[in-house]
């Protein structure tokens, strides 16, 4: 960037202007699409900008966060982008079954669930994502950087072990990076994380992020309602008609209350 760094995110379209040989400076960067960030009260992190889909890597081995699913999913809704869940390390047969069963919710959803092993063979991806720009995000351990170098073996990303003993992986991305896997198929790896903060989105915007909410939205009793515990909630009426599953209408709950 002139004049100062940041500003640009991995994904971007800019307009730069050369230097020297090889060298360059960004002047301008061009409209975006899209931008995946996280927030909490102090700051923001720009993961990616321009991304048509966002790939939540989770695994059985280290232990994944629903929560931290849940996050990714409503910042990828409100964004407009599209969710995909992917568990790796389907080696781990029993481990990964119990995995499956827990997500099963979201493929309920309409949310693609696939199951891989991206040391063994990463092909059942590539159908979704042809043509598309995505963003692999998750927690540390949980193989992206391994998916990475079996998609694009030029990328070698690095990896590292697991501790078991305390149940979490290590991070070995240190920064986003995007990689062609042909001319109009792109990834964006990111840094591992165990927190995905929503503090930039609020109010109804946030239940517009869980899209089996959307029917209900605006048909409570009050117009503020903010779907917690207040009378004539139809998001509260539809769970106890088992339209709704309760464990999303609580992390709903968890994430307004991180808000409040």
């Amino acid at each position: 960037m002139r004049g100062k760094k940041g500003g640009a995110a991995c994904g971007d379209h800019v307009e730069i202007k050369l230097t020297a040989s090889g060298q360059g400076v960004i002047e301008t960067i061009l409209p975006r699409s899209a931008l995946l960030y996280r927030s909490d009260v102090y700051r923001e992190k720009i993961i990616a900008a321009n991304v048509t889909q966002v790939v939540i890597v989770v695994a059985a081995v280290p232990s994944f966060s629903e929560e931290l699913v849940n996050r990714c999913l409503a910042a990828a809704e409100n964004q407009r982008i599209k969710g995909l869940i992917v568990l790796n390390k389907a080696d781990l047969i029993e481990p990964t079954r119990a995995a499956a069963a827990s997500l099963s919710l979201y493929r309920d959803l309409g949310y693609p669930l696939l199951e891989i092993s991206a040391k063994t063979s990463v092909a059942p991806l590539l159908p979704y994502f042809k043509d598309q720009l995505s963003v692999l995000v998750g927690q540390s351990g949980m193989g992206k950087s391994t998916l990475i170098n079996a998609l694009s073996p030029d990328a070698e990303r690095v990896t590292a072990s697991i501790s078991v003993a305390l149940d979490t992986g290590r991070h070995t991305t240190t920064h986003a990076r995007l990689f062609h896997l042909d001319e109009n198929t792109r990834i964006i790896d990111s840094p591992g994380m165990q927190e995905f903060g929503l503090h930039h989105i609020d109010g109804e915007d946030l239940a517009w992020g869980f899209i089996e909410f959307h029917p209900y939205i605006g048909r409570c009793r009050f117009n503020n309602c903010r779907h917690t515990a207040e009378p004539g909630c139809a998001l509260t009426q539809a769970v106890q008609e088992g339209k709704i599953s309760r464990r999303r209408l609580r992390f709903y709950h968890t994430l307004a209350a991180c808000r409040a």
